[in-house]
């Protein structure tokens, strides 16, 4: 779909407005730095009264204006708009061409000048520049707020998610202040243990928070080696065997002792890391997780299923947001940053992959990474 810019011509001969309008009207002007095409609404106006009265009825985007004008001049007009901070561009338009005119009307805030008499391409060139430098200036006001609005919604949910850690280790350190449990300090070691967690939770939150940064930044330097992916499922699923034992947690491992890929082994990491250690997590006491990898000649096939507490559709939509945590009964005691699933999203984009998820309440999810490295994929 292309954009539409008005265009007010203001100019008091009849002559160059009905010139000008016959060479804009079907003018377009493409745009590859944003996969876009502009097309031109053309409007006239004969006098300073008119252009005032046209700009009331509606914006415009470009105002062709001629330097000299029945009722006011031209500069006058453009110093006004100046001014005014409105979101336009000038072209001044004069038969009394001059370097000095031309430095006046830049001063006052003229995008571009031109001197008459003009060709309909000169017209149609000075249009299609002043089209793209305002288009791309908008687009990148546009991307400039809304960085602006991420990263302050960015900063307001991380500082509420850690509002509640520092609040219950804040609320345990004065209960052992007061002694309000006892006196022997064995009593205290619940409240200590519950400060040790909180603790971790934000530290994970932190190693969580750094690692996504370092992947949308593009800064983080990639190292490719070949990897191999059963080696680092294991040692994921030693990060959470004592829980896992713990709650008499099943785990299976099903992935061919010689599958590998050419990717950054600290990525993939992430990935199982995130998967596995969730899949504990959001299980059920008794419950079981399997693990899969298949490759072959140009992709990757992760899957990790488990029977834990499964997820609405609604619920599995949101899943792979950032600061996305899924908050009900069955998840509140359950502690976590909602920065571990759009981290994996994110690495496997890199990989030009997809991450997805099935899922039933109750019942437990599915989910399936696919990556298509450009690199080596031995069987």
């Amino acid at each position: 779909m292309a954009d539409i810019l008005d265009v007010l011509v203001v100019d008091d001969e009849f002559g160059m407005r009905r010139g000008a309008e016959r060479a804009l009207k079907d003018m377009t002007v493409s745009l590859p730095d944003i996969n876009g095409e502009v097309r031109f609404n053309i409007r006239t106006a004969a006098t300073g009264k008119e252009l005032e009265e046209k700009l009331q009825e509606k914006p415009t985007d470009i105002l062709i204006l001629d330097h000299i004008l029945p009722d006011m001049a031209g500069l006058d007009i453009l110093e006004r708009l100046t001014k005014s901070s409105i979101d336009l561009l000038v072209i001044m338009i004069t038969a009394y061409a001059s370097l000095e005119n031309a430095v006046t009307a830049t001063r006052r805030g003229a995008y571009d000048f031109l001197a008459k008499p003009f060709t309909p391409e000169e017209l149609r060139g000075a249009v299609r520049k002043a089209a793209r430098h305002l288009i791309l200036q908008r687009q990148a006001r546009r991307l400039a707020e809304e960085k602006r609005q991420v990263r302050f919604q960015f900063i307001s949910v991380l500082a509420h998610e850690l509002k509640a850690p520092i609040a219950a280790i804040e609320g345990y350190i004065q209960m052992m202040r007061e002694r309000s449990v006892g006196d022997k300090l064995a009593d205290y070691d619940r409240i200590l243990d519950r400060c040790i967690l909180r603790i971790e939770g934000m530290r994970k939150m932190i190693a969580d928070l750094l690692d996504l940064t370092a992947i949308e930044s593009g800064q983080r330097q990639r190292t490719f080696t070949l990897v191999n992916l059963g080696e680092i499922a294991r040692q994921a699923l030693e990060n959470v065997k004592t829980e896992a034992q713990s709650r008499h947690i099943l785990i299976n491992l099903d992935i061919p002792e010689q599958a590998q890929m050419e990717g950054d082994r600290a990525e993939i990491e992430i990935i199982f890391n995130n998967l596995i250690s969730n899949a504990v997590k959001y299980n059920r006491d008794g419950g079981q997780v399997d693990v899969s990898a298949r490759t072959s000649s140009d992709e990757i096939i992760i899957q990790v299923r488990d029977t834990g507490i499964g997820l609405t559709e609604e619920e599995s939509k949101r899943l792979f947001s950032d600061f996305c945590r899924i908050k009900n009964e069955k998840t509140r005691h359950i502690l976590g940053s909602g920065l571990g699933l759009s981290t994996v999203k994110k690495i496997v984009n890199l990989y030009h992959g997809d991450i997805t998820v099935e899922s039933q309440p109750d019942v437990g999810s599915t989910f399936t990474v696919v990556l298509r490295p450009t690199g080596k994929v031995v069987q």
